[in-house]
């Protein structure tokens, strides 16, 4: 495979024919911000958040999808690119009904951490119904709140790709879609066990470990 040349943010890069914008920047220190994305798995593009701003382009491109071209000129971080990612965040942060601001654990949500960095405060645009589902507690290894879920899929990707076990789906439309647990039922630990790989990824707390998962955490590690 053959080499190519761009610059990013003004860096003259020579890389890999075939690589994306986020693994160029990556490779090379550039800070992109991502939601949906997975190391290792096919992009998505859901979440948007990952948008730069590519010369001679129409509109801002994902960067975790958009491979490199030669003579490919990319910004990451303009005025226009930020200004579209606080909107995306905005937008995450209105059918987000999570409440983080009296959450303990909400320095680990990303999608919190996103809207800090990027001077996000409460969002100014109105949904008929926010989504609100009751939390999830019965399950020993994993505690799941739909209401902090942003629909990044990533839950769904690595339960099929990387646990094998195909699970979660999407389903509904609009305002009513969720990630489903079986056949839209509570996630039972006949039906999820102990792998904890979604519990892993996802960025917000939707889905945490519960007593029974942190207890096979220490095991593994030694602790106490």
């Amino acid at each position: 495979m053959g080499r190519v040349t761009l610059r990013v943010d003004g860096k003259k890069l020579k890389v890999r024919e075939g690589m994306t914008i986020l693994e160029v920047a990556e490779a090379n220190g550039i800070s992109i911000p991502t939601l949906c994305h997975i190391q290792g798995q096919l992009p998505t593009g859901v979440c948007r958040i990952c948008v730069v701003e590519v010369a001679g382009s129409r509109t801002l491109v994902g960067a975790c999808h958009t491979p490199v071209s030669e003579g490919m000129v990319v910004q990451t971080h303009t005025p226009k690119v930020i200004a579209a990612r606080k909107v995306i965040v905005e937008l995450m942060l209105t059918s987000h009904t999570g409440d983080c601001v009296n959450d303990a654990n909400a320095e680990n949500c990303y999608l919190h951490n996103l809207a800090s960095d990027h001077e996000v405060g409460a969002p100014r645009f109105n949904v008929r119904a926010p989504r609100f589902y009751p939390s999830e507690e019965n399950n020993p290894y994993v505690k799941r709140n739909l209401s902090k879920c942003i629909l990044c899929r990533k839950c769904v990707r690595v339960c099929k790709d990387i646990a094998g076990r195909n699970i979660l789906s999407i389903g509904y439309r609009g305002f009513r879609s969720k990630v489903l647990a079986g056949f839209d039922e509570l996630l039972t630990s006949e039906m999820c066990r102990d792998c904890g790989v979604c519990v892993e990824h996802c960025p917000t707390g939707a889905l945490s470990a519960a007593s029974g998962l942190k207890m096979q955490a220490k095991m593994q590690t030694g602790g106490e």
